[in-house]
């Protein structure tokens, strides 16, 4: 942990949030000269500290001991790429616009990398929807949990449950990326 670094991202993130340093030493339950000494960059929180003020500050616990937000390149609204997380423990899907710290049930996620698949799901266009199905087994140990579509501008996601046939309707708005997650096998990718 660099002091200086630390001490200055704590003095920009309380004056972001309206804080004096004395409200921010009330809150976190330390002295407000320990506040002052930490954002001089002559000292640093104790650790047992940092969950407290990373939660009050509204920043991650990486980014307090690196001393630095990273900023996000902007990807201009392109929902291509999109980045998938899905968290192993309860099954939550998180999507993100570029890669993002993430975290669920106290594990960091990091984005799924699709994968081309041996064998394809069936996708077939019926009216004005995509008819997308496959004879995966579906069992309450291994299934695919969502399916999704992906356009330039748009993401539709469908939802799928163990135990219930692979089949799911799509509106077919245009062409683009179908992507589905096999809880055992990852993330697949295909176009449409």
């Amino acid at each position: 942990m660099d002091q200086m670094k630390t001490g200055a991202l704590i003095r920009t993130l309380r004056a972001q949030k309206g804080l004096t340093q004395k409200a921010l030493a009330e809150v976190i339950g330390v002295g407000d000269k320990a506040v002052s000494k930490w954002e001089r960059g002559l000292g640093c929180p104790d650790v047992s500290l940092l969950p407290e003020i990373s939660r009050v500050l509204g920043v991650g616990l990486e980014a307090l001991l690196s001393g630095q937000l990273d900023a996000n390149d902007q990807e201009r609204g392109n929902m291509k790429k999109l980045k998938f997380y899905v968290c192993p423990d309860c099954g939550s899907l998180i999507t993100a616009a570029v890669e993002a710290d993430v975290s669920c049930c106290g594990r960091t996620l990091l984005p799924l990398e699709p994968q081309k698949p041996e064998e394809p799901l069936s996708v077939e266009k019926i009216d004005d929807s995509w008819f997308v199905s496959s004879p995966h087994p579906m069992t309450k140990d291994h299934y695919v949990s969502f399916v999704a579509l992906l356009t330039g501008d748009t993401l539709f996601l469908r939802r799928l449950y163990p135990e219930w046939d692979l089949q799911t309707r799509i509106p077919a708005f245009g062409h683009g990326v179908l992507l589905w997650y096999c809880t055992q096998h990852g993330l697949f990718r295909q176009i449409i």
